[in-house]
């Protein structure tokens, strides 16, 4: 039931930016060109409505078949024709409708309170906004394309120096390389990922730490995603916590998922931690690392987080290492004095739409925390970008990241 109330709520919500967007640029057309032919803007308006609205339409129909069939294990159509023909034209479209609407907004703001000041300029702010307002449609056509393109092919290395007045001596230079979100699927595909490992293993690490999300979905990826995790060059090992996309290889059996996440990972020579502790001796000193499962499947209750964080102070360095970057569990490693927070799971926004002043993403309907370096007293927080992808296939203005973090005194 809840399904269908967000599909309605998506529907409704996709219906009224297209109506805003269309009139807004048909005012702008008819108020720049004064006499624009009808039959452009009416061909205009109908291709518009119809690129934006054949994939909703398309998974509309799946949904109602599943539901008819009652078969809760449809497994939609891929394919590049269905890429290149459906799903590509409307998120991009989407990302500059979106983004457009949210400059309109400033746009009329501003044409009001001019126009309330003085009443005579009427007629130039209707004109003068409206040029602005094609032109960043215009705009936005060509840079939203671009930028996807880009965040898709590149991947950034985010390099912190992590100072501690206390740090051992033994540990002063020692690397760690932080990563979350491979995500192998259809997009993230071999190619992708091996870029990505390469580029791990050139940082040349002492220590490798992932937040998790081996996969997007489906088991078809475990195994690759394995594979080339696998091939990380690491002086003191490979380790994992887990993720939210590792429970839903098989959305019907979340513990199967996990499992087979698990045995794949273990035969790469990767370590998964669900709720636990590695120490990791370094000469005459040590680290000590806490691995925390809190997950849309796995939520952790108060106890069993109380049961697995280390409240003493006789390591080198603490590192609490989790999927989401929670507030709850941000306290939790402030006040048992861990020296790193480490996350992953936002994608860094994944979506995130130029704004005055502030960018803004769906993601922070979720967490404050979604990419960057962010201090508590003696704790740092770290939440990287990650590589995949979710929900939608394209990442805009969240360019992929790998972290590393070097220990200095």
């Amino acid at each position: 039931m809840w399904i269908i109330i967000r599909i309605i709520i998506f529907l409704l919500l996709l219906a009224v930016i297209e109506f805003y967007f269309i009139k807004k640029i048909n005012s702008s057309l008819k108020t720049v060109f004064k006499t624009p032919s009808s039959k452009k803007l009416k061909l205009f308006n109908r291709l518009f409505i119809i690129i934006i609205n054949l994939y909703p339409i398309y998974l509309l129909v799946l949904f109602s078949y599943s539901a008819i069939t009652n078969n809760n294990r449809l497994v939609f159509p891929e394919g590049i024709l269905i890429d290149v023909f459906l799903i590509f034209p409307f998120w991009i479209l989407l990302l500059i409708v979106v983004q457009s609407l949210l400059f309109f907004v400033l746009i009329d703001l501003l044409s009001f309170i001019i126009k309330l000041i003085n009443k005579r300029t009427k007629e130039t702010v209707r004109k003068y906004s409206s040029i602005i307002v094609l032109f960043v449609v215009l705009f936005f056509s060509v840079y939203i394309p671009v930028r996807t393109l880009y965040d898709y092919n590149t991947i950034e290395v985010g390099n912190y120096n992590f100072t501690k007045k206390e740090l051992p001596k033994n540990l002063e230079g020692f690397k760690i390389v932080f990563i979350s979100d491979m995500q192998a699927d259809r997009y993230t595909n071999k190619n992708r990922l091996s870029k990505f490992i390469s580029l791990v293993n050139k940082q040349n690490p002492d220590l490798v730490l992932i937040g998790g999300d081996f996969i997007t979905s489906t088991p078809k990826y475990i195994s690759l995603s394995a594979e080339l995790a696998g091939k990380i060059n690491s002086k003191y090992g490979v380790y994992s916590c887990v993720g939210d996309h590792d429970n839903w290889a098989y959305r019907w059996d979340t513990k199967r998922s996990l499992q087979e996440v698990e045995t794949a990972l273990v035969k790469k020579n990767i370590k998964m931690i669900n709720n636990g502790n590695v120490t990791i001796p370094v000469d005459s000193t040590s680290l000590r690392i806490t691995f925390i499962t809190n997950t849309y499947v796995h939520k952790i209750s108060p106890s069993v987080l109380n049961s697995v964080v280390d409240n003493s102070n006789n390591y080198g360095l603490k590192i609490f290492l989790t999927h989401q970057p929670q507030q709850f569990l941000i306290d939790e490693a402030k006040k048992y004095n861990y020296d790193l927070f480490l996350a992953g799971h936002t994608h860094g926004g994944q979506i995130m739409f130029l704004f005055p002043f502030k960018n803004l993403s769906p993601t922070l309907l979720e967490t404050k925390y979604v990419r960057g370096v962010f201090k508590f007293g003696k704790l740092t927080a770290i939440v990287t970008r990650g590589l995949g992808m979710s929900i939608a296939p394209v990442r805009y203005n969240s360019t992929p990241e790998i972290t590393v973090i070097t220990l200095l005194k």
